[in-house]
């Protein structure tokens, strides 16, 4: 019995190092296709915004729906695993819908360029943001 805790207890100590997978990543402010979007970037991942850059913004008008058409560029040499999530904001900087639009997935091979492309939910949208972030490489069970 005395082994039994003697050979588990490191492991017990071990199992209380892990940590939450870091699912910070990169954004933009709100803007507009005017807007220098270089300005609006918001970094909460300093290590992926070294492998990742938002390369060009362009939106529009479709049928009074914003549609934006968005570059990002690897300038890493491996695959990342990438979430990306727009964000939709009216005239007055409020959020349309928040919570309702999903991370979509996308695999950034090594220099590669990747067009990412959507179109707001509703009319009344103005400004949009971007965040992306990594894909945890822990994949976590939750009981229900």
């Amino acid at each position: 019995m005395r082994n039994f805790f003697l050979l588990t207890l490191p492991l017990l100590m071990l199992a209380g190092c892990a940590s939450e997978p870091d699912t910070s990543g990169i954004g933009t402010e709100p803007m507009t296709q005017g807007d220098n979007y270089q300005e609006y970037l918001k970094v909460n991942n300093p290590d992926l915004a070294k492998r990742v850059q938002i390369a060009d913004v362009k939106s529009r008008k479709t049928n009074d729906f914003l549609e934006v058409n968005l570059q990002l560029l690897s300038t890493y040499d491996k695959t990342q695993n990438l979430q990306y999530q727009f964000y939709w904001y009216d005239a007055d900087g409020f959020v349309i819908e928040p919570g309702k639009t999903p991370w979509k997935a996308v695999a950034l091979h090594g220099q590669q360029s990747v067009m990412l492309r959507a179109m707001a939910p509703v009319k009344n949208v103005d400004k949009f943001s971007l965040y992306v972030r990594e894909v945890p490489k822990e994949v976590y069970k939750f009981d229900d």
